[in-house]
């Protein structure tokens, strides 16, 4: 595969790469990679929100603190926080198929030990293993970009993206079946994902292709570690603020120590010959604001599962509100509804991608995800309101996966698709932890007053108000990353190379990324 649109190697990456005759030409071969990696996919969404559910009865069975308890979600956006970026970076220089492959067999490790665990300190341990998964998406889409011809690319990238999405809704529905019964053992959870995690090792080593292309060198060790130190500051003071209290010392502390570490991270990596993040792909402007959407999309997603699960389980007698739903109905008919939606949108939006650019479908996520959060602030009384805004929004979330990748594939050269994917990874993570610390402080801080003596501080319906209120403006905020155009020289190239271009169903065609 060779550049065809390029900038001036000082100012920006390269833009664009034409199709080399290795690519993958068979329809079915194709479908093959893309199912395997759907399924790698989906159980890195799965392995984020799979506990949220049942975080009361392991809390109960394993006589933790509520502080404890919360280090079951907080250790696993940590770990993704250090390994992502390495782990994409090593699957660039040595190879994304045994890079993905370690990754599988550390997640399958995790689930075990996360089953088998009758202590916090285990069960955490096995999170942080856990943890390592979310660097499965940026690799596979590292994968697509070399096996999936360029004009199926997008269409492929939006599946793969749209089983993400659809993995969160999932994990919610499948642990709430399994969790059901007054006395089912929180455990089956981690057993089924070790289930998911074998089957996807599986399909990996047996349905990927090994990588065609390396663009070898050494890892920026020192980097990645500056690097995984600033974000553990900064997803630490983020999830734990709560608990720590948000204006404490220590708060404040480890915030301004991950400022200092970003710092140095960036001072690294403009004097080391090898850098684990390219400083001028990292800064160009559409990935950038990819980035940033990726923040405001993990935010909002995060407060529609929290937000909803939240309402409908509370009690109407006690509230003038909710729906006094189990866990097992909050899954199944208020969730599941948005993570089908979320699947079905996928191949919407490759195909809006592909027609239409991945900008638009940005812009589109803005608007499906901002409408159906101020529509709940405003009515979230009614059963048919919350599940047809959980709809909408499913859709905005997996519309927004599809669009974020599809900007950065198009944005950097092939040899940082796996880094830049993985800090587009490492902003949803970020947003996921903001989103979560947020919606948890909002509900904690607006309780009911005059409950009956005995009974534990509910949230006042003004709470949710504000958390929906919050979570359009956060979708809101998405909608500038599609603005953002790429530089005019490339723009003038790919419309000049529009002339003689092969037709839509040649294996050789490519869609400018321009537009």
């Amino acid at each position: 595969m060779t550049n065809s649109v390029t900038t001036d190697s000082a100012a920006q990456p390269t833009v664009h790469d034409t199709p080399d005759v290795s690519v993958v030409t068979s329809p079915r071969r194709e479908a093959v990679i893309i199912g395997a990696l759907s399924l790698a996919a989906m159980i890195v969404s799965m392995m984020q929100t799979l506990p949220v559910p049942i975080l009361g009865r392991i809390q109960s069975d394993l006589g933790a603190s509520a502080a404890g308890i919360s280090w079951v979600t907080t250790a696993t956006l940590l770990s993704a926080a250090v390994f992502t970026p390495l782990l994409g970076r090593y699957g660039d220089q040595h190879g994304k198929k045994r890079t993905l492959v370690g990754v599988l067999v550390v997640m399958v490790i995790g689930s075990i030990v996360a089953a088998l665990a009758h202590n916090l300190p285990l069960l955490i341990l096995g999170r942080v293993l856990q943890g390592t998964a979310t660097a499965i998406f940026p690799l596979a889409l590292s994968v697509l970009r070399e096996e999936v011809r360029p004009h199926k690319l997008p269409g492929a990238m939006a599946l793969v993206s749209g089983t993400l999405a659809f993995g969160s809704g999932l994990a919610l529905v499948a642990t709430g079946l399994l969790t059901s019964a007054p006395d089912a053992d929180y455990r089956n959870a981690f057993w089924m994902a070790t289930g998911f995690a074998l089957l996807a090792l599986v399909a990996v080593i047996t349905l990927v292709p090994a990588t065609k292309h390396k663009s070898g060198g050494r890892v920026d060790v020192i980097g990645a570690l500056s690097l995984g130190a600033a974000l553990l500051l900064l997803l630490l003071s983020i999830s734990q603020g709560h608990q720590w209290g948000w204006f404490s010392p220590v708060t404040i502390g480890v915030f301004l120590g991950s400022i200092v570490m970003f710092a140095v991270w960036v001072w690294i990596e403009k004097i080391v010959d090898e850098p684990l993040v390219d400083m001028r792909m990292f800064v160009h402007r559409p990935v950038m604001m990819a980035n940033l959407a990726g923040v405001m999309l993990g935010f909002g997603m995060f407060a529609n599962f929290l937000g909803i699960s939240y309402l409908v389980q509370l009690p109407h007698a006690l509230t003038g509100y909710g729906f006094d739903a189990s866990i097992l109905r909050a899954s199944v008919e208020f969730l599941l509804p948005g993570a089908i939606a979320s699947l079905i949108a996928a191949p919407i939006g490759g195909r809006l991608i592909k027609v239409r650019g991945p900008r638009f479908v940005l812009g589109l996520t803005a608007i499906c995800g901002a409408v159906p959060f101020a529509w709940l602030a405003y009515d979230h009384t009614h059963t048919a309101s919350v599940i047809g805004a959980g709809i909408v929004i499913g859709a905005a979330v997996s519309l927004g996966y599809a669009a974020m990748p599809a900007i950065i594939m198009s944005s950097v050269p092939r040899h940082q698709s796996g880094i830049a994917n993985g800090i587009n990874s490492i902003s949803r993570s970020t947003g996921s932890a903001m989103g979560s610390a947020v919606v948890t402080t909002i509900l904690a801080s607006m309780t009911i007053a005059n409950l009956p003596e005995g009974v534990s501080a509910l949230p006042s319906e003004s709470a949710f108000t504000v958390t929906f209120v919050t979570a359009a403006v956060a979708f809101a905020l998405v909608g500038p990353g599609g603005l953002v155009r790429p530089p005019q020289e490339c723009v003038d190239v790919c419309q000049r190379q529009r002339v003689n271009r092969p037709a839509p169903n040649s294996s050789t065609f490519t869609r400018c990324p321009c537009v």
